[in-house]
């Protein structure tokens, strides 16, 4: 099994700002959501070991985008945990999908965990952006360009064309790990229509 190379500062920021959302506020401070926060997908090797020298790549990139954070592994439950500790307090919200981020802004939400975010992060950012300066009609256009992309590497497609439009976009997403199988042919030509038609490839 292939050993990590020593702890890149990339991951040293993730981790430490991983630590630092988990650490209880203490009394007169708030921990702020508000932003992008992509699940960052991980690069395998044909091998399904992890591919560290990519994940270093990708790392690099994303750190050119104006995210508010990564998501080194997804802890859902944990997310419920601090939902139920903090009802009785002031909490933020998170959108769970780029499909309906603007609405989520629209509602108060004040940020968003998009799988797309792995391919499509500056966009992301933009429509943040837009909605937060009051801007709902360029938000809106860009919303709807945003939606069928995400739905493809979510609920059409899944993790096989996150990780193919990575590719495309110039991140490594690396071969998927049993029991997840390559697109077909057909799958590709359709998840690329999906881009370019709204503009992307």
């Amino acid at each position: 099994m292939a050993q990590p190379p020593k702890l890149l500062a990339p991951l040293r920021l993730g981790l430490a700002a991983r630590r630092w959302l988990s650490t209880p506020a203490t009394l007169g401070t708030r921990l702020d959501l508000q932003g992008i926060f992509p699940p960052l997908s991980t690069p395998f090797t044909a091998q399904a070991e992890v591919d560290y020298s990519r994940l270093e790549e990708n790392l690099h990139r994303y750190a050119t985008v104006p995210f508010r954070g990564r998501a080194v592994s997804p802890q859902i439950t944990r997310l419920g945990l601090i939902v139920h500790k903090t009802r009785t307090e002031e909490f933020q919200v998170l959108v769970g999908s780029a499909g309906f981020l603007l609405a989520g802004y629209a509602i108060g939400a004040c940020g968003g965990v998009c799988a797309l975010a792995n391919v499509l992060g500056a966009p992301l950012c933009q429509l943040e952006r837009l909605c937060q300066e009051g801007r709902w009609q360029e938000a809106q256009a860009l919303q709807l360009r945003l939606i069928e992309p995400n739905a493809a590497v979510t609920r059409k497609f899944g993790i096989p064309a996150l990780k193919q439009a990575m590719e495309w976009f110039g991140y490594h997403g690396g071969p998927c790990r049993a029991p997840l199988r390559p697109l077909s042919e057909a799958q590709l030509e359709e998840l690329r229509r999906d881009f370019s038609i709204n503009g992307w490839l």
